[in-house]
């Protein structure tokens, strides 16, 4: 499903696929869409008229689907342990092939027009050099990583594994900070502004922490399962989690500030201008 991202409402649905949804992505000017299937294809759609533009045959699952930065090639991870990049404007053409993962690929994603990252069940995550389609560097863990996501500023990779929030450079691959988190964590996204992060995981929780202190800065239930991804807007001004619930559910960053579906009145302009106000306090006369 599309949907409109400060208030959550339904623009429209992309119907095709023959199994479940693991992995759904929009190019920069989200004008195309691509989803991965349990009916082992990934498919490129019109983002504005749901249209099927093109569907990608695989051998297994598709876990996860990336747009390279300019929108030209569509990069697939799978449960053939292997990672593919085809050419959208040559759909017919044999794709790029990355292989050296000895498990399912959970995710993968473009670092930048040169490099691509992945993480498997085989308890690694790896770059990749995209013109010789070599292994530049492997991070290993002591399980299998639950996500992978570049911040919004392109400078920062975010791992999360067992109770592990880990930062890395992106141009160098060195670690910057490593938080723990009371509960296996899923997934864990960073503010545009770098000062605080958000993540949820097993015990149904989103944590939001200082990104500068570690310090805890609120946690609280919302959903009624664990929390498989959470993602902040462009504007930082809300974050979304996705959950095994069957809901989505938008957070405001800065709670009380008027933004999409919320709405903030001054308790004074409410009593001075109660009429343009429904359900506002008349006062005395």
């Amino acid at each position: 499903m599309l949907r409109q991202g400060d208030t959550g409402d339904w623009i429209g649905t992309f119907e095709g696929h023959k199994g479940a949804v693991w992995g759904a992505t929009l190019n920069k000017d989200a004008t195309k869409a691509a989803t991965g299937a349990a009916d082992f294809s990934a498919k490129i759609w019109d983002a504005i008229s749901g249209d099927e533009l093109h569907s990608f045959s695989h051998k297994h699952i598709v876990k996860c689907v990336d747009f390279s930065p300019d929108g030209s090639h569509l990069l697939t991870g799978s449960n053939e342990k292997l990672l593919r990049i085809f050419d959208i404007n040559k759909p017919e053409a044999d794709p790029l092939i990355f292989s050296g993962h000895t498990s399912n690929i959970k995710m993968s994603i473009y670092l930048d027009s040169n490099r691509i990252i992945s993480a498997s069940d085989d308890k690694t995550v790896r770059i990749w050099d995209i013109s010789n389609q070599k292994e530049i560097k492997s991070l290993t863990y002591s399980g299998s990583p639950s996500s992978l996501h570049l911040a919004k500023s392109g400078q920062m990779i975010i791992v999360t594994h067992g109770n592990f929030v880990t930062f890395y450079n992106s141009e160098t691959l060195e670690m910057v900070k490593e938080f723990e988190v009371p509960t296996p964590v899923f997934s864990a996204a960073l503010h545009p502004e770098k000062n605080i992060f958000v993540c949820g995981g097993d015990d149904f929780k989103m944590y939001k922490i200082d990104f500068d202190s570690g310090a805890e800065i609120e946690s609280f239930k919302g959903h009624f399962g664990p929390v498989h991804c959470v993602r902040f807007s462009p504007d930082g001004e809300l974050y979304a989690s996705g959950s095994e619930d069957g809901t989505l559910r938008l957070w405001q960053t800065e709670v009380g500030k008027t933004y999409g579906l919320w709405k903030c009145y001054n308790p004074e302009d409410i009593l001075l201008n109660n009429s343009d106000v429904p359900g506002a306090i008349k006062p005395e006369a």
